[in-house]
């Protein structure tokens, strides 16, 4: 029997000095030694195969048969142990030689999902989905899509256009909509499915939705919409029949109790109290009960802690602190609930909307970098992915996203004037999906 040529000893293998290598020890002809691993050239095939007969009849107490037997076992767990250590380094590397070429990996852990959502079946003929301020997905059935209008298409189509505004290379937010069908519920397929056009009435002479949520503590999923430019929220039933809440004066802006000044977002704690980010006028954050009453506020202009300029976006962890997007001082602060400063996370560019993850990790969506950041809660840059464009799959100013219960991921565009919808890529680390925080399940009456 002899060693097989090919076969190689793992680098990390060493040898007691007090081991000898007889050059007449073999190893069995039956097993097979991986080809594509390599020995260091210092190190013998015979190696770490034999200890001295003198320490080993130490060992057994001067009987030299017991010495020949353990002799023998020593051998077969050491040429074992090191075939092992073989194996495991050709398994460590087999991964990078199954791993596909090129790509670019532009959509990150996500496929995105083709003709998603569907041409806006409610628009009149020659109209289309405007600019998108906000999308919710309370089921992956049931999706929320804040459209800021309809917009006319041109008599004539350019060869590239792909259903929304963005593919002319033209800004969304550019032309004038007409407010008609501003909050829309879509299906898994992208299929509108409802259209609260009773409502759209709210949005006209202004500029329609900036943003879509529902509480996550809500049993009754009502649903809340922030429309900035009338200095208002609105605070619907779940199947939109019914307006249940007005917060704010209308064409009113104000920096007081009953008033906002271009209002961005909310978010809530779990016994309904909710914060509002106040926004593109005002420069503070409001606290109100779950009624709607005026408890404080906090924050100033400027660029001090504490102190803002365009408060874009609020979310809040599990121990209660609340995160605010500073987009245009670029980074995010961090407060207890009563608005006390505790922390920041500067260059952050403009972050346009922020929620913390059901994995309590930070997820934001940088507007020039057309990237989301994945940021642990001590404000550590953990993962990012994204890329500019009006393809399918590439983004123009994601305004708001969101996730369902199985993983999809959706994203609302300003400028690009569409929502689009990812679903998680087979094999990808799940550490890079994005996980809501979950909805409570609803109450059998809604």
């Amino acid at each position: 029997m002899t060693y097989a040529t090919h076969a190689t000893c793992p680098t990390h293998a060493t040898c007691p000095t007090h081991v000898t290598c007889p050059t007449h020890v073999t190893y069995p002809t039956h097993v097979t030694y991986p080809t594509h691993v390599t020995y260091p050239t210092h190190v013998s095939p015979g190696a770490c195969s034999h200890f001295s007969d003198t320490l080993l009849d130490e060992m057994n107490g001067g009987d030299y048969s017991a010495t020949r037997n353990r002799k023998g076992r020593v051998r077969m767990r050491i040429f074992l142990l090191s075939l092992l250590a073989v194996v495991g380094v050709g398994y460590a590397t087999a991964p990078a030689s199954l791993q596909e070429k090129g790509g670019d990996d532009r959509t990150g852990p996500y496929d995105v999902v083709p003709n998603w959502p569907q041409p806006l079946a409610y628009a009149r003929p020659g109209y289309i989905w405007g600019s998108t301020g906000g999308i919710f997905a309370e089921t992956p059935n049931r999706i929320f899509v804040a459209n800021r209008g309809e917009l006319k298409l041109p008599d004539k189509l350019p060869s590239g256009f792909t259903g929304f505004w963005g593919s002319f290379g033209e800004q969304a937010t550019t032309p004038t909509p007409e407010f008609r069908n501003c909050i829309v519920v879509v299906d898994a397929n992208g299929k509108a499915v409802e259209s609260w056009t009773e409502w759209d009435h709210l949005f006209e002479d202004g500029r329609g939705p900036h943003s879509v949520l529902i509480s996550p503590y809500d049993p009754e999923h009502s649903v809340w919409v922030v429309d900035d430019i009338h200095h208002q929220i609105f605070k619907f039933s779940n199947d939109g029949k019914k307006l249940l809440m007005t917060l704010g004066e209308r064409d009113e802006a104000g920096n007081d109790d009953k008033h906002f000044k271009r209002p961005t977002d909310i978010a809530w704690l779990p016994d309904g109290t909710f914060f509002v980010s106040d926004g593109y006028g005002n420069t503070r954050v409001a606290k109100f009960d779950r009624n709607g009453k005026f408890l404080m506020t906090w924050g100033t202009r400027g660029t001090g802690n504490g102190q803002f300029n365009t408060p874009h976006s609020i979310t809040v962890d599990r121990n209660r602190r609340v995160y605010v997007s500073d987009r245009a001082n670029n980074r995010i602060q961090v407060f207890d609930e009563n608005g006390k400063y505790l922390d920041q996370f500067p260059n952050i560019q403009q972050p346009y909307h922020i929620r913390i993850s059901g994995d309590q990790a930070l997820w934001v969506f940088s507007g020039p970098l057309d990237k989301f950041l994945k940021y642990d809660l001590n404000g550590h840059l953990v993962y990012a992915w994204g890329t500019h464009g009006t393809a399918p799959g590439l983004f123009w100013s994601v305004h708001e996203f969101s996730a369902d219960s199985e993983g999809n991921l959706y994203t609302a565009e300003v400028f690009g004037g569409r929502s689009q919808k990812f679903r998680p890529r087979p094999g990808a680390d799940p550490s890079h999906f994005y996980k809501p925080q979950p909805l409570m399940p609803k109450t059998a009456s809604n």
